[in-house]
């Protein structure tokens, strides 16, 4: 799972944190994170100032700015963020020494009963030994490890800002205590400051959920539940031209095509190892009664596909003569992520996944490696996704959550490494970011607002084979074990929709736009034309469409600027009399009239060429 960005003190650190728009991730110097850490203490002492009644609990840096968590009766309101953050004005010029102080576990217990905080209380029984308190002057305390600067002073109030008041459950468990939670933001300047506003007010017009619903892609539904998206007619086109572009890029690599069930037996993800590693991210057991539930016996929906791939490969014994076998499919899948995670098309519960799982021969590794990291970048360059990097994500040798042997490992990582070295990659090593069955090379996008996502995966996987009892017949009739290749270019179908909208800020290229054409006509006189026109484009698999709304054509055209339609043609009484349309695109602007002949023609060669008219 991904984690949230916590405090140097990972004992403290530990709510969930709600869906909200995410920023570029910044360069966090440690003078950055003493600040940020430092002055969401002064938040907190600048709360109970003000609110004496308010009971603090957690209030970590994170990527942008910081927060605390707090348990106050009275709801915090945007007047009242005005008037906290002018207390910390005061706070700040006070020039208050930031103190560190290490006590026993007694001491810290006295002194928390005496001003009876007992979330503080619960925070204390986790910590381990030295139990360390940062005070601001003699006037607040906090239980935290650091680190903080060493005066107030050396904050800038004019650097800093809240900005927005969430709930939050105590611990992140939603049968505790509900608190609020005021997010802030902390700079060195003022200039950083702007700046950081100026990119959260692009990342907000790029909003995916925003550009969603306003381009009528997906929509949400209470009624159904947080985190399963429901895909309109549009949206599926978009996913359907998505998912038919990599299949006909796969099938030309000698890629075959599968479909597995939602549901699965828990022995097989017993046997696979997902339920032992994996069981608090997928959704409950469905067991027939009390006793099956007992004995873990019964259906699970499934997180994963490739055990279900693993069996299509067992169904039958296999020469190395099929080897490398790949089986593909985009198979829906289903993780219970908390709903303080959920997070539009990003984070959801319910994903598609344009999976695939190699069976190769030992020898066959690396050449198979390197052809899928060729499908992946061929897939990225296609999308217009360049700025990315490599990175190598292996295990944590210290951890304990990972299968297979030593050997097994050492093997795999090898892999990886020689493939990525080989093609000169940029990349780095990502330490414990490994699957728990085996290494990947995770492909990390950076986009136009300079957020990191991860995308396309490749994972070598000796652990998995050797569970299933996996083999093939080799060339002098011995049984041998087959190595497995996970990969996923796409990644989640999800995600990489909700990047790509934001990306493009809802403009899509025109290969890829649910509607590539749409004809206005100046009258209903001409009506007849226009349909005539898109049924033959639609014929020529086209995604044309007429706009019947009977709207004046500046109505028209503004519609389609806000739909972000790539091609506009319009038609009056002149076009209908030449056979021409008089062409508009958001790429190009205004060409002038071009005979329907030609357009057509025009888009076809653009659409097959990735493009644009």
């Amino acid at each position: 799972m991904v984690q949230q960005p916590m405090s140097p003190n990972q004992n403290l650190h530990q709510a969930e944190q709600p869906e909200k728009i995410y920023l570029p991730r910044t360069s966090e110097s440690e003078t950055l994170k003493k600040i940020r850490h430092t002055t969401s203490h002064v938040m907190a002492m600048a709360v109970q100032k003000l609110f004496p009644k308010a009971q603090v609990t957690i209030g970590p840096w994170i990527e942008n700015g910081f927060y605390y968590d707090f348990d106050s009766p009275e709801p915090f309101t945007d007047k009242d963020l005005k008037a906290i953050q002018k207390e910390m004005a005061k706070i700040i010029n006070r020039k208050l020494p930031v103190v560190r102080e290490e006590v026993s576990r007694e001491e810290a217990e006295r002194r928390i009963k005496e001003i009876n905080e007992p979330y503080k209380l619960e925070i204390l029984a986790d910590l381990k030994e030295p139990i360390t308190i940062y005070h601001l002057g003699d006037q607040w305390w906090d239980l935290c490890a650091g680190p903080h600067v060493e005066n107030t002073q050396e904050l800038n109030p004019k650097a800093i800002d809240l900005e927005s008041v969430a709930g939050a459950y105590w611990r992140g468990d939603e049968t505790k205590a509900q608190l609020q939670r005021i997010y802030g933001t902390a700079w060195e300047t003022p200039e950083q400051l702007a700046e950081y506003k100026r990119r959260k007010e692009e990342a907000q017009r790029r909003d995916h959920r925003k550009l969603g619903k306003e381009l009528g892609l997906f929509i949400f539904s209470d009624l159904v539940g947080p985190g399963l998206p429901l895909w309109t007619p549009k949206g599926t086109l978009l996913r359907s031209i998505l998912e038919d572009f990599l299949k006909q890029e796969q099938l030309k690599r000698g890629y075959l095509p599968v479909v597995t069930p939602h549901i699965a037996r828990v022995d097989l993800f017993k046997t696979s190892g997902h339920w032992q590693k994996y069981k608090e991210d997928m959704f409950p057991l469905m067991a027939e009664d009390e006793a099956a539930a007992a004995l873990e016996q019964g259906f699970v929906m499934k997180p994963m596909n490739c055990p279900f791939h693993i069996q299509i490969y067992k169904s039958e014994l296999r020469s190395y003569r099929e080897l490398p076998m790949r089986l593909a499919e985009f198979g829906t899948v289903y993780r219970y992520e908390q709903s303080g995670e959920l997070g539009g098309l990003t984070r959801v519960r319910g994903f598609t996944v344009d999976d695939s799982h190699l069976f190769v021969t030992p020898e066959q590794l690396d050449a198979e490696f390197l052809n899928v990291v060729d499908l992946i970048l061929s897939v990225f360059n296609k999308l217009q996704l360049k700025n990315f990097k490599a990175r190598l994500s292996f295990r944590d040798p210290a951890s304990d959550k990972y299968i297979g042997s030593d050997e097994a490992w050492e093997k795999a990582q090898g892999a990886i490494r020689r493939a990525v070295e080989q093609l000169g990659m940029d990349h780095f090593e990502g330490i414990g970011e490994a699957a728990f069955y085996g290494p990947k090379l995770d492909f990390i996008f950076q986009d136009a607002l300079e957020r990191e996502w991860q995308l396309g995966t490749v994972q070598v996987d000796y652990n998995l084979p050797e569970r299933f009892d996996l083999e093939y017949v080799a060339e002098d009739g011995s049984r041998k074990r087959p190595v497995m290749i996970h990969r996923a270019p796409f990644g989640s179908l999800e995600r990489l929709i909700g990047i790509l909208i934001e990306e493009y800020a809802g403009d899509f290229p025109l290969w890829l736009a649910p509607v590539q054409v749409r004809l206005l006509s100046v009258s209903d006189a001409q009506l007849d034309f226009a349909k005539s026109v898109v049924a033959k484009m639609q014929a020529l698999g086209i995604r044309a469409e007429v706009d019947t709304s009977g709207d004046r054509l500046g109505k028209l055209i503004r519609n389609a600027e806000k739909d972000k339609i790539p091609v506009m043609a319009v038609v009056g009484a002149k076009e209908v009399e030449t056979n021409s349309l008089s062409i508009r695109t958001r790429a190009s602007g205004e060409l002038g009239a071009i005979s329907v002949h030609e357009v057509v023609q025009k888009l076809q060669d653009a659409i097959a060429n990735f493009d644009n008219f």
